[in-house]
């Protein structure tokens, strides 16, 4: 019952190892396997791999932020429900994490915490990462990935049709972040020497 709550491609996208030496590739620039076809759901893949293997198919490119893996949203949320998963802004892209980053535990942090791994969150999200929004899934069926009336193999997604995880439809609520909510409190001043 849950593979209708979750494409088939993401468990895995997510256990896939990105950033090897492409074998074929190898002694090229850009022979770094950091893209991954949702068609063929096989693995990671360099840049010359796509050209004369993926040319027609729906890939994604997978970068890294501070030794972690992260997916741009422009990418992933025309496939992926990622409603209540944080995101964050690097070199200017909005990205999201694909799996869980542990955090220390400390006294300090918002309110909110991620629902599966504990780590702080924003106050309107409930997941730090894909992976655990997919742990939150198998633990309740109701939650979902799928974009709602969509399949799982349609591509794009209709802004006006996207829901986000519902535990029950009393608890629904659906946030839009105005521009202003995402901007720095201040001008950043560099530390005294």
């Amino acid at each position: 019952m849950q593979q209708q709550f979750v494409s088939p491609w993401l468990e895995k996208l997510l256990s896939t190892e990105f950033f090897p030496v492409c074998r074929t590739h190898g002694d090229a620039a850009r022979s770094e396997c950091n893209m991954y076809c949702l068609d063929c759901n096989a693995g990671a893949f360099c840049f010359y791999c796509k050209s004369s293997q993926h040319k027609e198919h729906q890939v994604i490119q997978i970068r890294r932020s501070s030794y972690h893996d992260v997916v741009r949203v422009s990418e992933i949320e025309k496939v992926l429900n990622i409603d209540d998963v944080q995101t964050y802004v690097i070199n200017s892209a909005k990205v999201l994490f694909l799996n869980e980053r542990p955090q220390p535990r400390s006294g300090k942090g918002g309110s909110q915490i991620c629902q599966v791994c504990g780590r702080s969150l924003l106050d309107m999200f409930m997941f730090c990462s894909l992976g655990c929004k997919l742990v939150g899934i198998k633990r309740n069926e109701n939650a979902r990935f799928i974009l709602e009336g969509k399949s799982s193999t349609t591509r794009g997604v209709m802004p006006s049709t996207r829901l986000g995880i519902m535990m029950d439809e009393e608890h629904h609520h659906i946030y839009t972040p105005t521009p202003s909510s995402r901007r720095r409190k201040g001008i950043p001043h560099r530390a005294p020497n």
